[in-house]
């Protein structure tokens, strides 16, 4: 997606985000991330405030408004501050989380905050109020017809766990972008993370005894990890096909792998 500047928004949006924040005085627009038509961080005599935004009447709109109602009820989110909608625009400031990305490496000191992360986060329900489609639905026919029921739940799930999307702070790691949240099992996430811990280094093996660290993690059916395993592979294998870009081919790669370890491990 081509990325909006700060300075090439609408003089009537730049204005009605000052008017909450006081006068811009640095912007810079995000490098990480290809979903937001806009994405940047504003130094303001406020503080600084990370703000994504889109066009008000882009079809997507709607995923943006999801986004930041689930900010309310994600406790590793960052705080939604403020919304604007003006000059066209619909834009929300969250606030800024200072800090590296984690190291999920084997033998990594920070393994340890992910896995409290992953514990807080198979703990947290799924807002009634917000409206999206669960994951076995969002994933479609990609899931065997007969496993559907495997893939329920209404855990609130990021289903995003790149590093990339981790901020290491003095309060442990915190998730950031949260657009493609959607309700799922409670270890979910968890096992979202596991192909992202092949990725960085970790055997299939050691990937999932991080992940059994986690309490429901542990406890769910082998054949319902399985199945997630299955299904992932089938979704990141399409989008290979459909939308190739440069960090697919290892992050399927990682999945196959995992998926292969569950096989001979049955």
């Amino acid at each position: 997606m081509h990325r909006t500047a700060w300075e090439d928004l609408p003089l009537a949006t730049r204005r009605a985000v000052a008017a909450v924040t006081g006068p811009v005085e640095v912007s810079g627009t995000a490098t990480e991330g290809i979903m937001s038509a806009l994405a940047c961080t504003l130094r303001t005599p406020r503080g600084p405030v990370f703000v994504k935004g889109t066009p008000a009447d882009a079809p997507t709109a709607w995923m943006y408004r999801a986004e930041a109602a689930l900010t309310d009820n994600a406790v590793l989110a960052a705080a939604l501050l403020w919304e604007v909608e003006a000059g066209g625009w619909l834009l929300y400031g969250y606030a800024f989380l200072n800090g590296p990305h984690p190291d999920l490496s084997p033998g990594s000191p920070d393994l340890s905050d992910l896995v409290d992360t992953l514990l807080v986060m198979s703990g947290t329900p799924w807002p009634a109020a917000v409206k999206k489609k669960a994951l076995p639905a969002r994933w479609g026919d990609l899931v065997p017809g007969d496993r559907v029921g495997d893939l329920e739940g209404r855990t609130l799930a990021h289903t995003d766990m790149s590093a990339l999307n981790m901020i290491c702070t003095p309060a442990g790691i915190h998730l950031v972008d949260w657009a493609l949240a959607c309700p799922a099992p409670a270890w979910a996430d968890t096992a979202f993370t596991v192909p992202r811990l092949i990725h960085a280094g970790h055997s299939a093996d050691g990937a999932e005894a991080v992940a059994r660290l986690v309490p429901a993690y542990a406890a769910a059916p082998d054949q319902a990890v399985t199945t997630f395993a299955r299904s992932l592979l089938a979704v990141w294998e399409s989008r290979e096909r459909t939308s190739p870009m440069p960090h697919r081919n290892a992050l399927t790669k990682a999945a196959r792998a995992w998926v292969d370890h569950r096989y001979v491990t049955a």
